[in-house]
């Protein structure tokens, strides 16, 4: 009888988001580069904890579906929130940051840090 197979660990939960990733907020592509941290961590619960745009994450969540992973959470800036929503897209975030307060929708994408 042949020995059993090793069972490898399950990767952690929002292990494919886990990490540093440069963050591109250019408002038009042919502007100049305009980049900002963010730092994300996922829970085995799925919380998303962390920072963007050197504004700690206060709430957010992890979901994985339809081939998709993809993070939603809010920061502040002292005036309002944000709340930011990305999905992981051959290897970088797309993404969007909406601040109601300041009436706009910004499109961004990431990558991760080297």
């Amino acid at each position: 009888m042949p020995p059993p197979t090793p069972i490898s660990p399950a990767p952690p939960r929002g292990g494919d988001v886990i990490g540093a990733w440069t963050v591109d907020l250019r408002v038009s592509e042919t502007d100049a580069p305009y980049n900002q941290p963010m730092h994300l961590q996922v829970d085995a619960d799925g919380k998303v904890t962390g920072d963007f745009y050197n504004s700690p994450i206060s709430s957010g969540r992890y979901g994985h579906n339809m081939g998709r992973s993809c993070v939603a959470f809010v920061t502040s800036d002292g005036m309002g929130d944000y709340q930011h929503s990305a999905c992981l897209v051959d290897g970088r975030m797309v993404g969007q940051s909406w601040a109601e307060h300041r009436g706009f929708v910004l499109p961004w994408t990431a990558v991760r840090e080297q």
